[in-house]
């Protein structure tokens, strides 16, 4: 296997739809954007289509928690880049942490930290990972030198006071 990226990127653009009142990305949003970000990333860089693999074998992944940080807002049609990586996984369950940018990656404007459980659609039960998929885990995991979600904050924010 060629060595996979751990970090996947894609840039997209900030919908009309998707705001509030006061052109910025709705809050309730950013999950679309960030979930809609990795689906795409999985496909192109790990041929990954959780769809796919759901109509034929009846198992995904369902998000089992979320926690977001809003640090600058996205505004309407502002094109901002989104990252992705894997944190942590066990036989059943992944954790993904991703983040939004704007354009030239200067401002961080989110970070989100996911879970998702393996289940099996037709059992209605947690399924556990084949091993395909761990090896792939194996091979594209990247962890945070943080342990909680609020660790990783605290680091982020010294990261920006750190930057001019």
């Amino acid at each position: 296997m060629s060595q996979l990226p751990n970090i996947l990127q894609s840039k997209t653009k900030v919908r009309f739809q998707d705001c509030d009142p006061f052109n910025h990305l709705n809050n309730g949003s950013y999950i679309n954007y960030f979930m809609n970000h990795r689906e795409d990333a999985l496909i192109e860089h790990y041929d990954i289509d959780i769809f796919k693999i759901a109509k034929l074998s009846g198992k995904g992944w369902v998000s089992s928690s979320n926690q977001i940080a809003y640090l600058k807002p996205a505004y309407l049609m502002e094109t901002v880049v989104i990252e992705s990586q894997l944190i942590d996984y066990t036989d059943s369950e992944l954790k993904v942490e991703m983040r939004m940018y704007n354009e030239d990656k200067s401002h961080l404007k989110a970070i989100i930290w996911c879970s998702f459980v393996h289940f099996n659609l037709l059992k209605q039960k947690r399924e556990i990972h084949t091993e395909d998929l761990m090896f792939l885990f194996k091979n594209v995991y990247n962890p945070m030198n943080a342990f909680t979600f609020e660790e990783r904050l605290i680091q982020i924010k010294s990261d920006l006071v750190k930057t001019p």
